[in-house]
């Protein structure tokens, strides 16, 4: 198996993802996952794919993520490692479909609006 190549994107971040046959190491922009993604729930978000499909020592993967905050990048990461875990082996479609995994959550910042305070909240009404 040679290097696959997979996108992810969630909100504002974009998640480059390359998978190669290993021993389960992730190092995501040069640092260990560990080190990068310090929160316990968000180290099982990135490694939810491997577990579902029973790949957790299988393959090595190398990420470069940008933009977004690290919730944004965590869930990019597991949407483009999802993505490489089935053209790896298309078997694996019917164990992530049912979680969730192969959709992009299409939910983004809903922009401020002039003459309002934030996107929906108004400033404060004054009748008199």
């Amino acid at each position: 198996m040679s290097t696959i190549h997979k996108i992810g994107r969630r909100k504002t971040a974009v998640a480059r993802v390359y998978v190669t046959e290993g021993t389960g190491k992730v190092t995501v922009n040069k640092k260990d996952l560990n080190d990068y993604l310090t929160t316990a729930t968000l180290q099982y978000k990135v490694k939810q794919p491997f577990a579902l499909t029973d790949n957790v020592d299988a393959y090595d993967v190398k990420v470069n993520v940008y933009g977004g905050g690290v919730t944004g990048q965590a869930e990019a990461i597991r949407l483009a490692i999802s993505r490489a875990l089935i053209e790896i082996n298309e078997e694996n479609r019917s164990l992530l479909k049912p979680h969730g995994l192969l959709t992009r959550d299409s939910r983004m910042v809903e922009r401020k609006k002039f003459g309002q305070k934030k996107a929906r909240k108004k400033f404060q009404f004054s009748k008199r």
